[in-house]
């Protein structure tokens, strides 16, 4: 559950490659080293009052995000075209482009947990320099992936009830162990069931109960190939109540029961 914004973190630069600089605080960051006709990936983490989100902002406007100060911590990555090109990046924004997405639960937990570093030795920057790859890598992987859920200002439903699918997902993603149901999912969110429903299904492309199975089964599958845990003990560890049913639900999503999947993947 997103909590009230921790002290403010000191402004902080660090240059990860002459092609790639990260930014943590409020801004503005006039006095750091930019690359050339960077673009830029901002990381706002989200508070009670505000939404945790992802823009993402073309050469031509990179001046007037590093000048912002928006009042409360954030990630900012400066990155060159050809530092793109370097991990593959398919999608660039036009010069005077600025794409709002929501922040997955994924992307913000690395994000926060570049912004807590607080080590001042050269580990600390080693770790940073590895977060700061990872968050960059991992961000563009969703982008070209077409995983990312834009903020559209033209949307019907309100800033609020926004927040309050984004907190839905956000328990899905990160509490998938627990017995979640669609009542208590949008009790704890403060939505009656059908506006949950409805809105989930727009925001996402998907209904609850399919997220909430995709979480659980790609936990599965990860558990057959890196655990020697038995079959129905995976199963039992992420919702299922019986093989049956387990077996069923990884079945239509993989193709292959729990045994031939675990089967084929260690023998490849």
């Amino acid at each position: 559950m997103i909590t009230s914004n921790p002290a403010p973190v000191a402004r902080r630069c660090l240059v990860v490659s002459p092609e790639f600089t990260v930014f943590t605080g409020r801004g503005p960051f006039e006095e750091a080293s930019i690359p050339p006709d960077p673009v830029v990936v901002a990381f706002d983490l989200g508070s009670i009052d505000a939404p945790a989100t992802l823009s993402l902002v073309g050469s031509g406007r990179a001046e007037e995000l590093a000048s912002e100060d928006t009042g409360a911590t954030r990630i900012v990555l400066f990155i060159s075209p050809s530092g793109l090109a370097r991990i593959g990046a398919d999608t660039l924004p036009q010069a005077a482009e600025r794409l709002d997405f929501h922040l997955p639960s994924a992307l913000r937990a690395i994000a926060m947990a570049l912004r807590d570093c607080d080590r001042d030795s050269e580990a600390g920057d080693i770790y940073r320099t590895a977060k700061a790859l990872e968050l960059l890598c991992d961000t563009w992987s969703a982008l070209d992936g077409g995983e990312l859920v834009p903020a559209a200002g033209d949307s019907d439903l309100s800033q609020a009830d926004s927040r309050r699918l984004l907190e839905a997902r956000r328990l899905i993603d990160e509490q998938w162990g627990e017995k979640l149901s669609l009542h208590g999912i949008a009790a704890r969110c403060g939505m009656n069931r059908e506006k949950l429903t409805r809105g989930f299904r727009k925001m996402f492309a998907c209904s609850v109960a399919e997220a909430l199975a995709e979480r659980r089964l790609s936990e599965a599958s990860r558990m057959l190939v890196t655990t020697d845990l038995p079959i129905s003990s995976i199963g039992y560890e992420n919702g299922y109540l019986n093989n049956a049913s387990f077996a069923r639900a990884f079945g239509r999503r993989f193709g292959l029961s729990p045994s031939d999947y675990r089967a084929a993947r260690i023998a490849a």
